[in-house]
């Protein structure tokens, strides 16, 4: 069994997953990128995140904590 937590895990996936869970609006608070911030789509931010290390690392750490945190679980 892979302990990895973003194992198997697409980026869309985990956008996707943070979207539905923090909604647009508390995902540009805690990691402000534009893409999060003004007119935000799932489209425009896998482009930048594809593109953008230091933010994608910031999103799959989000991701975990997420995940991690019993009060953040749906």
């Amino acid at each position: 069994m892979n302990s990895d937590p973003l194992h198997g895990k697409t980026l869309q996936f985990i956008v996707e997953f943070l979207v539905e869970k923090h909604g647009w609006e508390e995902l540009g608070s805690r990691i402000s990128i534009r893409c999060f911030t003004h007119d935000p789509s799932v489209k425009s931010s896998l482009k930048f995140l594809r593109k953008t290390p230091w933010a994608r690392a910031k999103v799959e750490q989000l991701y975990i904590e997420s995940m991690d945190s019993p009060w953040n679980r749906t």
